[in-house]
């Protein structure tokens, strides 16, 4: 196997926002000899150290597309610090799933003037943050927004209005620093081997005078339905342009492979590892719910089999040595 040596900080991670509705439905998790264990134990032993969880505003109760209130984030939030690892918290700024597909406001955001918005973003981001503090917790980092390919909160924040985006954004990046001033902030876009929509939208917020701490990426060549080794040598041009062009550390939020192909989502791995080894800026790698069965959540880009075992593909995990 290969091995890359990383500075001590950077994440060997994964988002497991799933994981306390699969505990209480009853999913059974084994590690590779097929020993029941706590989920958290398996991951260590992979070496992953830190945990990325989503956060909704106010959320159904659906066991896939809910949950994930700021109070279960909280908990779960917690727990986690007590096993040692690192928190990101990704504020969706919705009640589901916000990605390039639908940015949908909150319901009780719906009818708020652009005025008004801003100040939801701004008092909920803060209340949040501050909640999590006052708690015992820090975050790490806090993306402020997830998959903002089109902007956030449509239609006020559309990238058609790149100056209304910023200042939502920088709405959100305040309330994190007042509330927690050394935590980071990230600014999440989708596709990360397209490196020149990276480039042009992070220019437009740049004329804008946005505010933030770290790019982070989303990296899948099933969706854009290539093989790996075809766009990964974009996802690195991605990397070095966006840490030089806009001096920002960047960090790989999101990423997964197909669970029954496991030693291709082992190769993809690795090779996204690789990528971030290169590029000195590149602060982690986050496997977006590789626990997540699609016995359970039919999601078929996890790394775990219906079996409660993981697949090969966590074995990448292993490549990733810190420097002392």
């Amino acid at each position: 196997m290969k091995e890359f040596k990383f500075s001590g900080d950077f994440a060997s991670g994964a988002d497991i926002s799933w994981l306390p509705m699969m505990e209480l439905t009853g999913f059974r998790f084994k590690d590779k000899d097929g020993n029941i264990r706590d989920c958290l134990d398996i991951l260590k032993s992979y070496g992953i150290d830190a945990i990325r969880l989503r956060s909704w505003v106010n959320p159904s109760s659906h066991p896939h597309r809910g949950h994930c209130s700021a109070q279960e984030t909280l908990e779960f939030a917690k727990r986690l610090q007590r096993y040692g690892f690192d928190v990101m918290i990704d504020l969706h700024y919705g009640d589901s799933w916000c990605d390039p597909g639908q940015q949908v406001k909150p319901k009780a955001w719906q009818d708020l003037p652009f005025e008004k918005l801003l100040e939801a973003v701004y008092s909920y981001t803060l209340e949040t943050i501050s909640t999590f503090v006052s708690n015992g917790f820090t975050p790490k980092w806090v993306q402020l927004g997830n998959e903002t390919n089109p902007g956030m909160l449509l239609p006020d924040g559309s990238t058609d209005d790149f100056s209304k985006l910023t200042r939502i954004y920088n709405a959100a990046h305040k309330a994190v620093k007042e509330a927690s001033p050394e935590t980071a902030t990230i600014i999440h876009l989708a596709e990360g081997n397209n490196t020149d929509f990276l480039v042009n939208y992070f220019d437009k917020l740049r004329e804008n005078g946005c505010t933030y701490d770290m790019i982070g990426l989303s990296y899948y060549p099933y969706w854009f339905k290539k093989p790996n080794s075809e766009i990964i040598g974009d996802l690195e041009r991605s990397f070095e342009t966006l840490s030089s062009k806009f001096d920002k550390d960047v960090i790989l939020v999101e990423i997964g492979g197909v669970d029954e192909e496991e030693d291709e989502s082992y190769e993809l791995l690795i090779s996204a590892i690789e990528k971030c080894h290169n590029q000195k800026r590149c602060k982690g790698i986050f496997y977006w719910e590789p626990q997540g069965a699609k016995a359970w959540s039919n999601y078929n880009l996890s790394a775990w089999r219906e079996d409660g075992t993981p697949t090969h593909a966590m074995d990448a995990y292993l490549s990733i040595k810190k420097k002392s």
